[in-house]
This record gives C-alpha cells, sequence and structure tokens, in this order.
C-alpha cells in the first residue's frame, strides 16, 4: 500500500503539468540558426501567467509541510522509507547522477542533427545555464536553511532533492522547446526526471517529500528563466538578436565545433 502511494506521488507529477503551456505575447526577433539554416523568427517572449507556477508550487508546499513535524505527508516518508529498505535493502544504482541531465542534453542533440527547436542553439544554450544557475541557488539555499538529515544519515543536505531538482528543470527545457514539434519530448523528459526521483528513493539518499519539493523547484527555475533570459540578453547585448555561425571541424582526428558571431 505505501509503495503504491508512493509512485502515484511521483507519477502525478507527469500528468499534472504537461497540461499548462505559456503563455506568449507578440514581440518577435530574427536570429540565425545553425550554419546552413535560414533566418527564423524567434518565438514571442515567454510571459507566464500565475497559474503557470500552480503545480510548481503545490509541489514545493508539499515538501514543505512535511517539515512540520509529525503529520500524514512526513509519516508517509517514513514509511515509503522502511518499505523499501525492507524490500531492497541492497539495491544501489546510480544511473541517477547521469539521467538527470539526459532531457537537456537531448535539447542540444536534437538542434545539432537538424531537429529545430523554439529557439536557436545558443539561445537555448543560455536559457538552460541560467536554469541551472537558478536552480543550483535555490535548492542549496534550502538544503542549508532545512538541514535535514537524508534517510541513510550520511548528510544533514537532503530538502530538497538537487537530482531531481535538475532532472525536472531539465525536463521543463525539453518540453518548452520541442513541446510545438510533438508533446511527445515532454513527456519522454518528465518520465525520464520521474525515474529519476525514484531511483534517489531506492538508492536511499531522499525522502518522498524531498524528491516531490525537488521536482517542483526544478520546473518553476525552468520557467523562471524563460521569462528573465530575454531580458538578460538585451542587458547584456544591447539588442535583440545574436548572429552566429556553428561550423562542425575535424582536425588531428578529434570532431569539434567552431562558433562564430556577433554579440
Amino acid at each position: 500500500m505505501e509503495k503504491r502511494l508512493q509512485l502515484s506521488v511521483l507519477f502525478c507529477i507527469i500528468f499534472m503539468h504537461l497540461g499548462f503551456a505559456q503563455v506568449p505575447d507578440s514581440t518577435n526577433h530574427k536570429s540565425v540558426g545553425i550554419t546552413g539554416m535560414a533566418d527564423r523568427q524567434d518565438p514571442p517572449e515567454y510571459k507566464p501567467k500565475p497559474r503557470a507556477f500552480i503545480i510548481p508550487a503545490v509541489f514545493v508546499g508539499y515538501g514543505l509541510v512535511s517539515l512540520a513535524g509529525d503529520n500524514p505527508v512526513r509519516r508517509l516518508d517514513f514509511s515509503s522509507k522502511n518499505k523499501l529498505q525492507e524490500d531492497h535493502s541492497r539495491f544501489a544504482n546510480h544511473a541517477d547522477n547521469f539521467l538527470q541531465y539526459a532531457p537537456g542534453v537531448a535539447v542540444f542533440g536534437l538542434n545539432v542533427v537538424g531537429v529545430k527547436g523554439k529557439h536557436s542553439l545558443i539561445d537555448a544554450a543560455g536559457i538552460y545555464v541560467m536554469t541551472g544557475i537558478i536552480t543550483g541557488v535555490s535548492v542549496e539555499s534550502v538544503k542549508k536553511i532545512t538541514n535535514r538529515q537524508r534517510p541513510d544519515a550520511s548528510n544533514n543536505y537532503s530538502f530538497p532533492s538537487g537530482h531531481t531538482a535538475t532532472a525536472f528543470a531539465s525536463a521543463e527545457f525539453l518540453k518548452q522547446e520541442y513541446n510545438d514539434v510533438s508533446p511527445l519530448y515532454g513527456v519522454a523528459g518528465y518520465a525520464i526526471a520521474t525515474g529519476t526521483g525514484i531511483l534517489r528513493l531506492y538508492n536511499n539518499k531522499h525522502w518522498v517529500s524531498d524528491v516531490v519539493a525537488g521536482a517542483g523547484f526544478g520546473i518553476a527555475s525552468t520557467k523562471l528563466a524563460y521569462f528573465l533570459y530575454p531580458k538578460v540578453k538585451k542587458v547584456f547585448t544591447g539588442k535583440g538578436k545574436l548572429n552566429y555561425s556553428l561550423v562542425p571541424s575535424y582536425q588531428d582526428r578529434v570532431f569539434g565545433l567552431n562558433l562564430n558571431g556577433t554579440f
């Protein structure tokens, strides 16, 4: 019963969030993609309505409730942990260390092979870097404030789950970039992110509430990065577009990419 409830809490993350779309405005700029591709219009700036943050807020709120002492959320943490350790005490699979980045890496892989996302490659990279900064600062700050012990008692940096936050930030990034191409990209990204969170539980590194809250932090961080990136870019470049070329290279048996641009 506890295991079924634990998995239900995690899988609901996919189905509750994927229906929330971004709300654009009508501002457009031109940018240049990979060398050989024609100029294209940048997407409208992302202007999310408050409802876009409802689901992430619910996830974070769920986690915060667990910090308030003895309550049903915290009891589920302990019962889930005990059940997993009873049934899978020797489980050890560290694929979560790599899966957390998989949806984000997929965005750049798709761009390189010619499947265009919502943004040019360089803008997508800028958004992803900003997402990583927001996720990292917010998660690490909360970890230090809450000082929660991990289930395996290895340290006091349990809440929220950083791996899960990174995974869901990456999944939301993939969804934002490729949802217009096919919603299946977003579904796949969120499935991988959910798998990352489940592995954190099976590896006894996090409580269920850590994982759910981490998902909320990750999703919100990406949405915030999409909102802030165009404004930050204008501050640093003084213009609304970046002109660049990205050319594959091969020298001394080493493949690479040459980036030339005007910023």
